[in-house]
């Protein structure tokens, strides 16, 4: 099977699972994305090499920091204690498990909780964000941008692209491309807007900007990491697209702008 085919027929599977988990109930959303939030933890700690209790307590936070910010979360005096329990276990923990490196594991521990499992869970914020009918369609629209974004972005770069962005990171972006998905992200946007009015025009055309700059970002910080480290996917759970951090790398810094956005425009 070559290889476009292969990324086709994944990549389908991909945004059907997506969509229908978004759309079809706020459980199935919610499961998900707790999972993929596990994941991608468990990923990034794979890739640093860390050792198994680290690679576990990280995923575990991460699951329940994702419900911290759900709407199943009814008792919140029992998760975010929880949380705070897990988080203070693993830094007590290093006093006793003779590491060599206890600073390093701190701050990778807390790096996969501010850069990947906190992201995800405020997507869960926007869904609940004052009216959960309008917010699963803001949550479809985080994710049907970043796809445009990106879409446009190498549709363009790959015709008329020639002034790099950042070459030392992703040499393969160009500035055309980047206006690419920005017109493309756009567009996305106004076609929500005349399918859920409850927004103004206007409104949707900001929250599409944000996503595709701040997806833009993402995916250079998440280009910038596999550098760092020296590998090219971050793994291989979708065929020919990667690991679940590349799958995701753009929601990472989006889905904290958008719940800025929407923070800031009450």
């Amino acid at each position: 099977m070559s290889n476009f085919v292969q990324r086709t027929l994944s990549g389908s599977v991909y945004v059907a699972v997506i969509v229908a988990s978004v759309l079809y109930h706020p459980a199935s959303f919610a499961v998900l994305f707790c999972l993929v939030s596990m994941f991608a933890v468990r990923e990034f700690c794979k890739l640093l090499q860390l050792d198994p209790w680290l690679t576990i307590m990280s995923s575990l936070s991460a699951g329940v920091l994702f419900f911290m910010h759900s709407y199943l979360n009814d008792i919140p005096s029992v998760i975010e204690p929880l949380y705070l329990l897990l988080v203070m276990l693993v830094l007590v923990a290093e006093l006793f498990r003779k590491q060599p490196n206890p600073i390093h594991n701190w701050g990778y521990f807390l790096a996969s909780q501010a850069m990947i499992a906190y992201p995800l869970a405020l997507m869960n914020s926007i869904y609940y964000h004052e009216d959960w009918m309008l917010g699963r369609y803001i949550v479809l629209a985080l994710f049907v941008c970043v796809w445009t974004n990106d879409t446009g972005a190498y549709c363009v770069g790959s015709l008329i692209g020639k002034h790099k962005m950042i070459p030392r990171v992703s040499p393969g972006k160009t500035w055309e491309g980047l206006i690419g998905g920005f017109v493309f992200s756009l567009l996305a946007g106004y076609i929500f807007s005349l399918f859920v009015p409850a927004l103004a025009v206007w409104q949707w055309l900001l929250i599409a900007f944000t996503i595709s700059v701040a997806g833009t970002l993402g995916d250079l910080m998440e280009s910038l990491f596999k550098r760092t480290i020296g590998v090219k996917d971050s793994g291989t759970v979708v065929p020919g697209r990667g690991g679940w951090l590349d799958c995701f790398d753009s929601t990472l810094l989006a889905a904290p702008a958008v719940y800025l956005l929407l923070s800031v425009l009450g």
